[in-house]
């Protein structure tokens, strides 16, 4: 994902202003251009917005991430055949949610004569839009806040947990790393060298990760940002090769999975569709942001092939031995080593990107309460709280397939299944929707809000229960020393 800003947005950054940053500011910064009312829909001025192109590559990367690589254990949760269809179903629900909030959002900027709304901006509007809710509309941008900050700090979490289980298995792996990348269906890590508990890996990022999200402008992150995305999309490649030239028949591996994985099925998969965030952002500065709905089916149809692909061949490659990142999987050779190795690379860089928007929503309001010589102390200050406290939940949390379906069951779930049909009833509220309509959102964000219940409760459920067994081994392998 891409992210900061080429403005001074200092004081604008609070939970509760009028402007909130957004992932592509800095790296995809706004045109000029005519104020919606006007609906010529092109931008015009000395400096163009972006392309079709730029806009669809910039909607790939932000919905592809560390969420993909755990789409193969997604799918063993839900079953070999269940596994594809939810995807695709969660996929067509998914991009329909991102198209309600970019209708809604052209709705409520003519109302409000605004050139282009947040997603915070464009749920307070639609509140405004009903009577009775109109008294606590600022309420409803906080809260989409609130779940904004609650997902990046989330991915921030996940992102430790990744780099630290990769980065330990090729460390232990390396006196056994040979250049025969033989197929054995298993993690094929045979031989290793024991190292340091996972959770001291992420303690030894931490000191990099600081140092990395004290970049005073995300701009000069920007050429890193551009090898990072090459050598993920390169690392991708070679993933989905080592996996279709290893898939083996499925004669085992149950089409349906047990009712109580579901659930986590529901989290990961949710995680995945993670880029309803940028949405707005991307078509508030595209050059002919007309073009912008066959960029939205153009890319997320791609997105979700991606998805449903992947989930499907890496489970049918490594069968119930899937970790909770393919890159877990692959073979001790050196190829692969380094697949996972340029992978961590870019989830490192990709760091700073996530961090950008809940630290622009929280810092900016602290810095502007004390003096101007403390500004810049108290802002390094903050942001080094900030990813301490991401790091400390992973280190809390050590199990990167469970993370990642919490992060995805509480938070990504409001923003992308539950909030946009409400925002639709909201901002139609004067016009009147069909009970059919009405019905369509109604059962949407009953299908979020059951996803959330019971994807957290399962979620934590099964954090609760791996702590108590790891435990018991420790416990046990005392007793017999």
């Amino acid at each position: 994902m891409m992210a900061s800003s080429d403005v001074d947005i200092r004081g604008e950054g609070s939970l509760f202003s009028d402007q909130n940053p957004s992932e592509m500011d800095a790296l995809c910064p706004s045109p000029p251009g005519p104020s919606r009312p006007q609906r010529h829909y092109e931008r015009i001025g000395g400096r163009t917005g972006t392309s079709f192109c730029q806009t669809l590559i910039h909607l790939l990367k932000g919905n592809i991430g560390t969420g993909l690589l755990g789409l193969p254990l997604a799918v063993k949760n839900a079953g070999l055949v269940l596994g594809p269809v939810s995807l695709l179903v969660m996929g067509i629900i998914a991009v329909h949610c991102m198209r309600l909030l970019v209708s809604c959002s052209h709705h409520l900027s003519v109302k409000v004569n605004r050139q282009s709304l947040t997603y915070g901006e464009a749920v307070q509007y639609g509140m405004e839009n009903v009577s009775w809710l109109r008294r606590h509309s600022q309420w409803g941008k906080r809260t989409v806040n609130l779940f904004l900050i609650i997902t990046q700090l989330g991915f921030c979490c996940v992102y430790f947990v990744f780099l630290s289980d990769n980065v330990k298995q090729v460390v232990e792996a390396a006196n056994a790393t040979t250049f025969s990348c033989q197929m054995n269906h298993t993690n094929q890590t045979q031989t290793l060298v024991p190292s340091f508990d996972s959770r001291l890996y992420m303690l030894c990022f931490l000191p990099a990760i600081i140092l990395l999200v004290f970049t005073p402008n995300l701009k000069y992150l920007a050429p890193l940002s551009l090898v990072a995305n090459l050598v993920m999309t390169a690392s991708l490649i070679l993933i989905y090769f080592y996996s279709l030239t290893n898939i083996t028949y499925p004669f085992n591996l149950p089409k349906v999975g047990r009712a109580k994985d579901y659930p986590l099925f529901f989290g990961t998969a949710i995680f995945a569709f993670e880029g309803i965030g940028v949405v707005l952002p991307l078509e508030n500065k595209m050059q002919r942001p007309q073009s912008f709905t066959l960029v939205l089916y153009m890319g997320m149809g791609i997105v979700t092939f991606l998805y449903i692909s992947l989930g499907t061949i890496g489970y049918m490659c490594f069968g119930e031995q899937i970790g909770g990142s393919i890159t877990l999987n692959l073979p001790n050779c050196w190829t692969y080593q380094a697949v996972k190795l340029l992978y961590c690379f870019g989830i490192f860089i990709t760091f700073a990107l996530q961090f950008y928007v809940p630290a622009e929503i929280l810092i900016p309001p602290v810095v502007a309460r004390v003096s101007e010589r403390w500004e810049t102390a108290v802002d390094l200050l903050l942001r080094t709280v900030l990813v301490i406290f991401t790091c400390a939940l992973a280190v809390l949390i050590p199990e990167l397939d469970l993370v990642i379906s919490l992060v995805g069951s509480v938070s990504s779930s409001f923003l992308a299944l539950i909030f946009p049909p409400i925002l639709q009833i909201l901002a139609f509220h004067e016009e009147g929707l069909s009970p059919l309509v009405t019905g369509k959102n109604v059962v949407i964000s009953l299908v979020g809000l059951v996803g959330f219940l019971t994807g957290t409760y399962i979620a934590i459920v099964e954090i609760i229960n791996r702590n108590a067994q790891k435990h018991e081994e420790t416990f046990s392998s005392y007793l017999v020393q």
